[in-house]
């Protein structure tokens, strides 16, 4: 756990990427609202993890799966955000398994062509 209330803070340079993104161009933010809003994410980001912590822990499990995510957005009453998650979450997922499958390929192909050095 942290020490100190500002290690709980997410990354400024995260919290700024993520305003200009969600902003029109030309739009500004002052330096006292970019520190509102990275607040506001931790504790945010905090409350979900707490909440989710919850489903995790009736289900006698120590460890968060997506599925306690995907609840407690339900019980915290951020529905709306359950589609996009769930679709961030198969895109992850589809990601993973490409990665993973290009590894194994990689691999294989190592794989054969030490043993074709080995025969030849």
């Amino acid at each position: 756990m942290a020490e100190r209330p500002e290690d709980l803070n997410l990354p400024n340079a995260v919290i700024t990427r993520i305003i200009k993104e969600a902003l029109p161009d030309g739009v500004n933010i002052s330096k006292e609202a970019r520190s509102a809003i990275s607040r506001a994410a931790s504790v945010f980001v905090l409350y979900a993890t707490s909440c989710a912590n919850n489903f995790a822990m009736k289900g006698k499990r120590k460890t968060l799966n997506a599925s306690d995510v995907l609840s407690a957005m339900e019980e915290l009453e951020f529905q709306r955000f359950v589609t996009p998650l769930k679709e961030a979450l198969e895109a992850y997922r589809r990601e993973q398994k490409g990665k993973k499958e290009a590894s194994e390929q990689k691999k294989k192909d190592k794989d054969k062509k030490t043993d074709s050095e080995e025969q030849g």
